[in-house]
């Protein structure tokens, strides 16, 4: 469910007085394009230093995903944005991170920054999954598998789960940002992901699995049963997304993640 996006001199006054409690006086702040699960965005500027913050009302069902971050963060690897402060005041739950000055990621074919990605991604792979209460993948795509199950997507692998390209920021190396989905589970289902949206930026589902083959062992090692069971399982939860908010890009990746099924399904086990 999106959040309306407000400026940050429509927060309430007292929501930024709390903020520069911590950072000092805001001399300047501009609201971020990007991103639509937050109800403020913005780059805020002090006398000392350069911040992002982002927040959503107390009331709105995003605060859930927004406190996942903020539980997430201090266990990520060092390329992610680190969390500075967390504060809960005047109806609203915001969050300071370090500023990144940075581009999105593009993921389209012979792109130089897709060896980037690849290693961020296998460095998150190689992060200790702390013990946080953190959503199992087995059941949280529960609901969606298909006669295949899920069982074979348990694992003790800290994962992302939502590589979209606005996701990592691209300075000399990759930043995953936005971390509203963290998982534990299987190594491969990062991969899994990131495949789709290789799809969304013009790969064609045999060279996006070749590529990932290539940069991920947990990747070539995936049996295929399992991957079949998630991908079957990931189409579905395409298909409920886009039924329940029909934007074109929400219905575009529920095609793709169908076309990803039919793929795999044409290669040998």
């Amino acid at each position: 469910m999106p959040v309306d996006r407000i400026h940050w001199d429509d927060l309430p006054l007292a929501a930024r007085a709390a903020v520069e409690h911590h950072t000092g006086p805001v001399l300047h702040a501009a609201t971020a394009d990007a991103g639509a699960n937050s109800g403020i965005a913005a780059i805020i500027t002090t006398a000392d230093e350069t911040l992002f913050v982002k927040g959503v009302p107390t009331d709105h069902p995003q605060i859930r995903t927004q406190q996942r971050e903020a539980a997430i963060n201090p266990y990520l690897p060092p390329p992610c944005p680190r969390l500075l402060w967390h504060v809960n005041v005047a109806g609203w739950d915001l969050i300071g991170y370090e500023h990144l000055v940075a581009r999105h990621a593009d993921y389209a074919p012979g792109s130089p920054d897709l060896p980037l990605v690849a290693r961020a991604l296998l460095e998150l792979q190689s992060t200790r999954c702390p013990d946080i209460g953190l959503k199992r993948a087995e059941d949280r795509w529960s609901g969606y598998a298909g006669p295949a199950g899920v069982e074979q997507l348990a694992g003790d692998t800290l994962l992302h789960t939502d590589l979209a390209p606005h996701n990592v920021l691209m300075t000399d190396i990759a930043h995953l940002i936005d971390w509203a989905w963290p998982t534990r589970g299987a190594a491969w289902i990062d991969p899994a992901v990131l495949i789709l949206r290789l799809m969304e930026a013009g790969h064609t589902a045999e060279d996006a699995d070749a590529w990932a083959r290539g940069e991920f062992p947990s990747w070539a090692a995936a049996e295929h049963d399992a991957v079949a069971a998630f991908s079957e399982a990931n189409a579905h939860t395409w298909d409920e997304i886009a039924r329940h908010d029909p934007q074109d890009w929400k219905k575009h990746m529920g095609r793709l993640a169908h076309d990803w099924v039919t793929y795999w399904r044409t290669q040998a086990p």
